[in-house]
């Protein structure tokens, strides 16, 4: 179910904007029969007016339940593959990553997509930040973390994390006309975040917390985030990957 029918079956399952779900129902079945020719002008005239009436007042007044807004913004990783990050990297100029393997976020579709799009412009970029494999005590710590809490397990982390870095080591050897990089860090904070054009007025960065326990991969919240709804937030996150690119040390530093 694509996502706007998503939302509108949750707000009438939760009894949100009963009344402009309502006119826009009699809105609808008065613009039908205007054209079969029934119907008075004085009904739809009053139609309209309150149409339009309920429209200023919520482009007016926000809603003031915080528990109005969250299932949209707080969504699994079924909805953020509703927009397919092949599309989000195809037309991008810059992208950040950062994830204990990036196991998911470089497939060899995606790595491909980013080598002939995004890497062969002048002036593409892409960072990524993915664990030390060299570090026993990180690497295991990270499988506990990230295998040990899922009920269903579809990898394990160290081999989906040296699979990744062989795919980071190949990239980085790339003759491409943009700039890539990538570095090791040695500790999993518990969230991964990728960064589309974070420096330009309409980047995004989405967030996915990994948490204590969960059925899959799949039922991690995520949040996607724009400077339009938050720069303090959206400055936040993008200087935690600034900070981890940072500390993350070269690979030939190791």
């Amino acid at each position: 179910m694509p996502r706007g029918w998503r939302r509108v079956a949750g707000d009438l399952r939760d009894r949100r904007f009963i009344d402009v779900y309502s006119v826009a129902v009699v809105a609808f079945v008065l613009a039908v029969v205007s054209v079969v020719g029934y119907g008075s002008d004085q009904l739809r005239w009053s139609v309209v007016l309150a149409a339009l009436g309920l429209l200023v007042l919520r482009i007016s007044v926000p809603e003031t339940g915080p528990e109005a807004d969250l299932d949209h913004l707080l969504l699994d990783r079924f909805a953020f593959d509703a927009v397919p990050l092949a599309d989000r990297f195809r037309d991008a100029r810059e992208v950040w990553i950062f994830a204990p393997s990036a196991a998911h976020l470089l497939s060899s579709h995606h790595c491909e997509l980013l080598r002939t799009g995004l890497l062969s412009r002048a002036g593409g970029i892409v960072r990524v930040v993915v664990l030390d494999p060299s570090q026993d005590a990180v690497v295991e710590l990270a499988r506990r973390q990230l295998d040990d809490a899922l009920t269903q397990t579809a990898q394990q982390f160290p081999a989906a994390l040296a699979a990744t870095v062989g795919k980071l080591e190949t990239m980085a050897g790339w003759p491409v006309a943009g700039s890539f990089q990538y570095r090791l860090l040695a500790y999993n904070p518990g969230f991964s975040l990728v960064g589309i054009d974070p420096g330009a007025r309409g980047g995004r960065l989405i967030v996915e917390f990994h948490a204590f326990h969960n059925e899959a991969t799949s039922s991690r919240m995520h949040v996607e985030i724009t400077r339009k709804q938050s720069d303090r937030w959206y400055t936040y996150w993008a200087e935690q990957f600034e900070n981890i690119w940072a500390a993350a040390s070269l690979p030939d530093e190791g």
